[in-house]
This record gives structure tokens, C-alpha cells and sequence, in this order.
């Protein structure tokens, strides 16, 4: 919780850990001055403890944090980047009097830190930062200026006062001072906590918007094999691992990840929805309640078993989850498949008015043709066609990893939830809902789906987007869920897809 410089709290002996104090020299902000005692962010979003409206300036833009007992200040992935003395800086140390801008040109602030060495807070110092709470809220000098909060415990006090008057009136004093103390404490705290999810979900859905980018780039690299865009793709890269280096470290901050707080099942169904490219600390309530049912459903039949089996006999799985990593696709889209056909090479769905689906991936013709697959003479006849692409395994994968991927980054907004909500509803028709929301990772997910259009949502659309998650989660530890094999992945490079460990 910040503190700014007309704040009404008189700091205490018990606060004295390094004070930091800003300067605004340029920029639109409703502030001149700040003082801080605990981390921050800066940026143009009104959650921000320092909030610059300027254009140029990211909704969170840069965070200022504790380090060692040094103040740091960290750029969150922002557009037009955070300098120091013209040289863009991630991170940097804020040492004496630290001028920074953000944007060139567009905001500068001068950071001064106060150097307070650390020390054991002694009862007198305790007793004497007691007697200033109750100076404040119970004293004289608390009478001009005064806030409705500390009326209310003033009116409280006096009605004790009038009750108890006896020589146990200041017990209970100290008691109600002590309860004020942790009340302020706990709601700081509850703060503090709340702008660290907030500042975790601007990073995550920030990675989110550099891979779309990344994807744009690499794009242009392979079509006009230019050595400057090829090392601007290395650039982002490098970006986005840090990026995601910082996030996993705020989801330990945060113990999102807490074994004395969720179980292992739990932990796995936020794994596989962030493997998907979902934010878990934006996921709603009743995911993972959903989430389990679905695997008590996989749990009453055995179609995973044989499912599975099957993949491993006809080799499916390594060659599926390769083609999807060649593509920057989670291998968990296997999961698709399997949900689609079975893993049964020659499957033929029904006819519809847009004709018939065949294949493994259940390509209908005009998708199969728009993605190169040749559908073969007996395109509109329920039967097997050696000659039609869509029953070629591995010319249907590419295909298939190559569509996922256009959804993935176009209308889905690199939420792989949605990507398979439109595999599956017809992106045509998923489109029409999505191209509501507004364009980019945060706001254009799953999550807001089903916030905004649940009653909208196909029950089949929405059994078959649970179903493929439920199996994934599954897949990741199938014994925890007593299935008699091995996760399939298992021997995909973990350290491409396991997240949250």
C-alpha cells in the first residue's frame, strides 16, 4: 500500500524500512510528489500507485521493488520502454538521486532513496508507536480534519468509555488500539496483495500480446529471410522468456502454486489452462470444480484407455506433438485429436450444409482445400478415400497445426481455449461472438467467453472445450487419477510445456 506525501498516517519507529520518495519533472499525473515504503507500479492504468496519463505511457508500465534493501526499478514489458540517461534498461538499481524516463520524452521522475539501516525495533519504540495510534484516533490533535472512519471509532470509544468506567477501561483501550493496528494491517496487506495479482496478470497477458507479435515477426522472417528481422524475432525471444521468468516469480510470491492450499489435482488443472495460454489468476471460481467433473466423466468410461493406446500403437504421439512444437503450439493440442476421431485414421463424421468431415482432425473440404490437403473424388460420399489428404496422417497434422495456429493468432488472441471452442463451434460462427471483445490477450480470452456469452455458448461447444482439458489434465499424471498408463508426453522436452513447477 502506498503512502504519499499528505497522507494522514504518521509513520512510526515500526515502518522505518527504506523510504523512497518521486518526483514528477514531466508528465500528466494527479501528483507531483510521492513517498513509498513498499514496492509499486507506475503506469496509466487507475490501479497504478502512480498513475501518468500521458499517451506513450503502458497501462503498467514499471515497477519500483525492494532488492537486498535497495529500491530497483523493472520495466513490465512496456511499448515505448523505460530509459535511464537514453539507454533503455530492464532493470536497474535506484541509487541516490536516479532520474528515469519512461518513453523517451514522454515522463521523467526522479527517484530519491532514503538509506535506513535495519534494526531490532525495541519495546519502548513499540509502545511509542501504540501511543500514536491512539494520539491519532483518540487524542485532541485528532479533532480538526477529521475523517469519518476515525469519528466513528472516536463515538465508538467514547460509548465504552460511559459503560466501563473502571479500572479495566485502559485494557480494553489497548485491545480496541491493537485490533485497529491489525485491522489497518490486514486491509494493507489484502492491498498489497491484490496489485501484485493485478501487476502478475499485466505481465502475463503482456507475454501474451509479445507472442502474437513474435508469431507477426517470425512470419516476415521466413517469407523474406531478412537478417534484421530474423534477429528482432531473437530480441523478442529473449524478452518474452524474461517476461515469463518474472511472472513465474510472482506466482511464488503470491503461493498460487501452495501445496498446503490445493491439492495435487488442483495444481494440474492450473498447469494445463496456463499450458493452453489462459492466465490462472484470472481463472473464474467454478473452473476447476467444471474441470473435475469432466474427469469423473473420462473416469466412467474406458474411450481415454483405448484412446491412448491406440495413438502410442499407430506412433500418433511424438509425431503429433512435434509438428505443434514446430508450429509454437502446446503438444496438449493432441488432445484434440483425440477428442475429435480416437485417434481412428479413417473416421467420417455426419453430413452438414458444409459437407462431410473426414479424418483424423475432422477436416471438412473447404478447410481441408484452404489448408492444401486434396479432398479426393469421394468428397461428398460417407466413405474411405486413400487418395484424400484429410486420411493422410501427417498431411492432415501440418495441416491441422497450421489452422490452429491462423485461429490461435488471429480471432483466439493466443488463448488456446478458445482456439478449441473454435475448432470446434466453426470459427465462423465463434467469430461473430469474439470479434465483440476487444482486440487483444486480456480482454479476448476464454475466461470473458464464458463470462459474456455463456448463455450464447453450444452445450456441445462447451462439453468438448472441458473434455479436452479434463483429458489433458489427466495426461499429465494419469495414475493420480487411476488410468493404468503413462503420461503420453512424457517424452516431449519438458522444459518447453511444464509450467507452474
Amino acid at each position: 500500500m502506498s503512502e504519499t506525501s499528505n497522507s494522514s498516517h504518521k509513520l512510526t519507529s515500526i515502518d522505518k524500512i527504506p523510504l523512497i520518495r518521486v518526483t514528477m519533472e514531466k508528465g500528466e499525473s494527479p501528483q507531483s510528489e510521492y513517498e513509498f515504503r513498499n514496492p509499486f507500479q507506475i503506469g496509466r492504468d487507475e490501479t497504478c500507485d502512480i498513475r501518468i496519463t500521458n499517451d506513450g505511457i503502458s497501462r503498467f508500465h514499471a515497477e519500483v521493488f525492494l532488492k537486498n534493501g535497495q529500491w530497483w526499478i523493472r520495466d513490465l514489458g512496456s511499448t515505448n520502454g523505460t530509459y535511464f540517461n537514453g539507454k533503455r534498461i530492464e532493470e536497474f538499481p535506484l541509487e541516490k538521486n536516479k532520474k528515469i524516463e519512461l518513453g523517451l520524452g514522454v515522463a521523467l521522475l526522479s527517484f530519491e532513496p532514503q538509506e535506513i539501516a535495519p534494526h531490532e525495533v525495541t519495546r519502548k519504540e513499540q509502545v511509542q508507536s501504540v501511543n500514536e495510534y491512539v494520539e491519532h484516533y483518540f487524542g485532541d490533535s485528532a479533532q480538526q480534519n477529521m475523517g469519518e472512519h476515525t469519528r466513528m471509532i472516536r463515538d465508538a470509544f467514547q460509548i465504552v468509555q460511559k459503560k466501563h468506567k473502571s479500572k479495566y477501561i485502559l485494557i480494553i483501550s489497548v485491545i480496541g488500539v491493537l485490533l485497529i493496528l491489525a485491522g489497518i494491517y490486514g486491509f494493507q496487506k489484502q492491498r498489497q496483495v491484490k496489485r501484485q495479482q493485478l501487476l502478475a496478470e499485466g505481465i502475463f497477458y503482456s507475454m501474451k500480446t509479445i507472442e502474437l507479435e513474435l508469431a507477426e515477426f517470425r512470419k516476415n522472417a521466413e517469407l523474406s529471410k531478412d537478417a534484421a528481422v530474423i534477429q528482432q524475432v531473437q530480441k523478442y525471444r529473449v524478452r518474452q522468456k524474461e517476461m515469463s521468468e518474472n511472472y513465474d516469480q510472482f506466482l511464488k510470491e503470491l503461493h498460487v502454486y501452495d501445496e498446503s492450499k490445493m491439492d495435487e489435482t488442483d495444481q494440474l488443472i492450473l498447469r494445463v489452462a496456463r499450458i493452453f495460454g489462459e492466465c490462472e489468476l484470472a481463472m473464474p471460481k467454478d473452473f476447476v470444480g467444471e474441470v473435475k467433473n469432466y474427469i469423473k466423466k473420462w473416469q466412467s468410461t474406458d474411450r481415454l484407455e483405448k484412446a491412448i493406446a491406440r495413438s502410442i500403437q499407430s506412433r500418433y504421439v511424438d509425431k503429433i506433438a512435434t509438428i505443434m512444437l514446430d508450429h509454437d503450439l502446446p503438444p496438449q493440442f493432441f488432445y484434440l485429436a483425440l477428442q475429435e476421431s480416437d485417434f481412428r485414421l479413417q473416421t467420417i463424421g455426419p453430413p452438414t450444409r458444409y459437407g462431410i468431415a473426414k479424418g483424423i482432425w475432422q477436416f471438412i473440404p473447404q478447410t481441408a482445400m484452404k489448408y492444401g490437403l486434396h479432398t479426393g473424388p469421394l468428397v461428398e460420399i460417407e466413405k474411405y478415400d486413400p487418395r484424400d489428404d484429410r486420411f493422410n496422417f501427417e498431411k492432415s497434422t501440418s495441416a491441422a497445426a497450421q489452422y490452429i495456429r491462423d485461429i490461435y493468432n488471429t480471432d483466439a488472441q493466443a488463448s488456446g481455449l478458445l482456439v478449441i471452442a473454435s475448432y470446434n463451434w466453426g470459427e465462423r460462427k465463434v467469430a461473430s461472438y469474439i470479434q465483440k471483445m476487444p482486440q487483444n490477450p486480456r480482454e479476448r480470452n476464454f475466461w470473458q467467453l464464458l463470462k459474456k456469452y455463456r448463455q450464447q455458448f453450444p452445450l456441445e461447444t462447451y462439453n468438448y472445450v472441458f473434455y479436452i482439458i479434463s483429458a489433458a489434465v489427466i495426461g499429465e499424471n494419469p495414475k493420480l487419477f487411476g488410468f493404468p498408463f503413462d503420461n503420453p508426453l512424457a517424452n516431449v522436452n519438458e522444459n518447453i510445456y511444464k509450467i507452474g513447477t
